[in-house]
């Protein structure tokens, strides 16, 4: 892996600066540059752009696992061709914070959510897991479909809203929104929960199911999924979200009503 430094800027809209040494390269999500200085190289890449995915059929592999993930099939590499350090920033999507992992502390392994994913130091594999269990696979939502990042260098995934760290010790369990969940380590097992009741199901505004994850291991939480700020944007906008809804409940408009979300 390209060992790479880096420097975290802002709280609510956070961007990285990454530092290149001559010849270090860096991949990215297509879109994801906020600037870069001279000297520094931009190509398209097929896949994550691994050189462990090396030959053609390699390449259509991992552009086949991205693609399966809802990503383009292309990634951007930034290289330092000067013969100095250089710097390139890449910009948070919507308000939250960027966590920086070194995986070669994590075991090498991370598995985080599909859209996470902002940008990390050549040589890390971005691959997918599905989870095994069919109750997580039909009903897990958003954490179905798993980016699996492997390698020994650094990684930068993204956290809607304020990012919280859980260590959980061997055989606890935590509930979780399913969106909530920012990556968490392999050692830890995703399984998918009834929230039992049918009042609370259908009229808590909840959904019907949430994720339990039981250590050991590391987990990172966000409190505002992209799913559910874009929901609240939609139903907030007039001709779009016909008068809003309550996000997960059948009671729609009147919800807002009773709760003081309609004027």
């Amino acid at each position: 892996m390209h060992a790479i430094q880096h420097t975290l800027h802002g709280s609510e809209m956070q961007f990285v600066e990454i530092e290149l040494d001559p010849g270090e390269s860096v991949v990215a999500e297509a879109g994801g540059m906020m600037y870069m200085e001279e000297g520094i190289v931009m190509e398209t890449v097929f896949g994550d752009g691994s050189p462990a995915g090396g030959g053609l059929m390699g390449k259509l592999l991992g552009a086949g696992k991205r693609l399966l993930t809802g990503e383009s099939l292309f990634m951007t590499l930034f290289e330092n061709r000067a013969a100095v350090k250089r710097h390139v920033a890449f910009g948070a999507p919507y308000p939250g914070k960027i966590l920086p992992v070194n995986l070669g502390e994590l075991g090498g392994e991370l598995l985080a959510q599909k859209d996470s994913f902002l940008c990390s130091a050549r040589g890390v594999t971005i691959g997918i897991a599905f989870q095994k269990r069919i109750g997580a696979g039909l009903f897990g939502g958003e954490g179905f479909i798993m980016q699996k990042l492997q390698g020994d260098g650094w990684v930068f995934v993204h956290a809607g809203g304020t990012l919280h760290e859980r260590t959980l010790a061997a055989g606890e369990t935590l509930r979780i929104d399913t969106g909530c969940i920012v990556a968490y380590q392999p050692t830890v097992d995703f399984d998918i929960q009834y929230v039992g009741g049918i009042k609370t199901a259908l009229f808590g505004g909840e959904g019907l199911f949430f994720a339990t994850l039981r250590g050991p291991g590391r987990v990172w939480l966000q409190s505002l999924p992209f799913s559910r700020l874009a929901g609240r944007i939609v139903a907030a906008a007039p001709g779009l979200g016909k008068g809003g809804r309550e996000e997960g409940s059948v009671l729609g408009g009147l919800g807002r009503t009773l709760d003081g979300d309609n004027s």
